[in-house]
């Protein structure tokens, strides 16, 4: 039996190609809103992070209402850091929406994500999206989704999927490139008339796979999934076990709180069944990948296990000069307490506390995006901490050391072609393919993890800043040999002060300066880069001597250039392996691991970073 008012479907794109902006309009047109209600802009996109920086992080669940149909939507995350989420989230669906951008095409995630909705036999509704740009190129993307479906195997059902052309930003869609949609209705019926609707089995024993988990301070974690069969009530006993380990005997629980979702909101509910998409609280350690079941039937359900992590940082406390001004958490035990405490919301990210120092934590996640997003929420929390740079994690493989590889897609107009294959040939890059798309190219490439460190930076200053790079992760495979992370050297500052503009002006000679004048600095405090492939200590809070000779006002006034400003990203890949980032709520400070300039000599000297 299938429960014809019930429709459950995700939404699957590469970054920035417009889901968050469509499922804000399928909210408007759903009628989700009052008529005279305020509404944000990527309303789906509810915490700070994911606003200002324009991405989805964490899935999300919503509904909307059409034709006395509720159709439960996932808005899933695009980046291949958060790749895990979209794997799971695929499990709780009939059907997905695959957005592609009219002008940017099929991109790396978008293969990697429709891959998976076909291994499911997943329905799939083809929304060409943004079909107002200016650089569109309708026919051209519709024969690259084609080439894609072939590619992965399609089956012929899935080969004819419908085509829809919408315009994300305007709420309309319409069944021809040629005839402008008005509303959203065309996509809306396509989802009632093609996806199927869920099985509902009411009658066999409650089984539900734990597809996605929320965390709340009051409640604890929240898990979320897709009921298989049967019906779930408030203050039911449950019971919970895993299919990956089948010698635990399924632990005891209790659903004390039953929520579905409807538009923004989660509604309490006392009973639910089969085919809803739900969340329920009460369970402690409850994780992805968990089945929960009527305590007669304990059945586990397959899960795709979760990937493990590919990259990993050592969080440490502080302990450069200017430790504890800035910060509210310093402590390790609060650092530890914060870690520990994401591991529950995020099941991808792996923390373990060093053998040999109490102050320092292992961080393993999926990304230099995931971590990078961790770092700063525990900044704007308060917590005052340092990192070192990212480390790929190795895995041996019949006796053979493999690192991951990444497969990079880039795009680039035609005249920086030569210098992104000659940077990406030095750092190991293996060239797959390149098609020209209009006035550009589109390159592939197979990268160790490692060798993308640092790359970012130099492919925008390459491509002049119109470049767009995307990666996700491929395989592993066996180890490549040393690739060279960076060829320039740090100005290091020589002592402890505040930056003075005649100590500047000198540095700026040999270098580009990260600081301004005025500015507080500590010796082994990494001030600016040098074009060399060596440090080069400076003194930049070193004052103008004044004698009977020369007076203070008789020299032309010293012009500095302006300092380079660097963001997180910037500074994790700008990271030398003997230079750690201090990272406070109001500052980000490079600095040398070993800070005094004697000692640190003395250790280069000794073979040691």
């Amino acid at each position: 039996m299938r429960n014809e008012k019930l429709r459950n479907v995700a939404i699957i794109a590469h970054v920035d190609h417009g889901k968050t902006t469509l499922v804000d309009e399928m909210l408007k047109q759903g009628g989700i809103y009052r008529e005279n209600q305020a509404t944000v802009e990527r309303v789906m996109d509810s915490n700070d992070l994911e606003r200002e920086r324009g991405i989805t992080i964490l899935a999300k669940n919503t509904a909307v209402h059409y034709k006395d149909v509720k159709i439960n939507i996932v808005d899933t995350p695009g980046h291949a850091d958060f790749g895990g989420e979209v794997e799971r989230i695929l499990k709780m669906v009939n059907g997905v929406i695959l957005l592609v951008d009219a002008a940017e095409g099929p991109m790396p995630q978008t293969r990697f994500v429709l891959s998976k909705a076909l291994e499911l036999g997943h329905k799939v509704i083809v929304v060409v999206n943004k079909i107002d740009r200016p650089d569109q190129r309708i026919h051209e993307v519709m024969d690259e989704v084609l080439e894609l479906l072939l590619d992965l195997n399609a089956t012929d059902e899935q080969f004819e999927s419908p085509t829809l052309f919408c315009s994300g930003r305007q709420g309309t869609a319409s069944y021809s490139p040629d005839v402008p949609g008005t509303d959203l209705k065309p996509l809306f019926e396509t989802i009632l008339d093609y996806i199927p609707a869920p099985e509902c089995d009411t009658q066999a024993p409650f089984q539900m796979l734990v597809s996605s988990i929320d965390y709340n301070e009051f409640v604890g974690r929240i898990a979320v999934g897709r009921i298989e069969r049967g019906v779930i009530k408030q203050n039911q006993e449950i019971v919970v076990c895993n299919y990956h380990t089948p010698d635990q005997a399924p632990k005891k629980a209790k659903a004390v709180s039953l929520y579905t979702f409807d538009g923004l909101n989660r509604v309490p509910v006392t009973e639910a069944s089969a085919g809803e998409i739900i969340a329920m609280s009460g369970i402690g350690d409850i994780t992805i990948g968990d089945t929960i079941c009527a305590p007669s039937a304990p059945e586990p359900m397959e899960f795709v296990k979760i990937s493990a992590p590919t990259l990993e940082m050592t969080f440490s406390v502080n302990d450069s000069p200017f430790a504890g001004r800035e910060g509210k958490f310093v402590t390790s035990r609060q650092i530890r307490d914060r870690l520990f405490r994401e591991t529950l919301k995020d099941v991808s990210l792996r923390v373990s506390e060093m053998p040999d120092s109490t102050d320092s934590f292992n961080v393993a996640g999926r990304g230099e995006m995931s971590l990078s997003i961790l770092i700063e929420t525990m900044r704007r929390e308060g917590y005052e901490f340092q990192v070192s740079p990212p480390r790929v994690l190795y895995q041996e493989i019949d006796g053979v050391k493999c690192e991951p590889i990444e497969r990079v897609v880039i795009d680039v107009p035609a005249d920086s072609v030569g210098s992104v294959m000659e940077k990406l040939g030095s750092r190991k890059g293996e060239f797959l393919s390149m098609n020209p798309v209009g006035a550009r190219m589109k390159l592939e490439f197979l990268v160790p993890s490692r060798g993308l460190f640092g790359y970012r930076n130099e492919f925008l200053t390459d491509t002049k800043g119109e470049g767009i790079m995307a990666s996700v992760f491929e395989k592993y495979a066996p180890y490549k040999g040393e690739i060279q992370r960076r060829n320039t050297g740090s100005l290091v500052a020589h002592e402890t002060g505040e930056s003075v503009t005649y100590g500047l002006f000198a540095a700026q000679e040999r270098g580009a300066l990260f600081i301004g004048a005025g500015v507080p600095v500590y010796e082994g405090m990494v001030v600016g880069v040098c074009p060399k492939m060596e440090d080069i200590t400076v003194n930049v809070c070193k004052k103008k001597q004044l004698t009977n000779m020369r007076a203070s006002g008789s020299d032309d006034a010293l012009r500095l250039v302006p300092p380079k400003q660097m963001s997180l990203e910037q500074c994790l890949e700008f990271l030398a392996d003997d230079e750690l980032l201090e990272v406070t709520p109001e500052n980000l400070r490079l600095r040398k691991r070993i800070l005094n300039h004697e000692k640190r000599m003395k250790a280069l000297k000794g073979g040691k970073s």
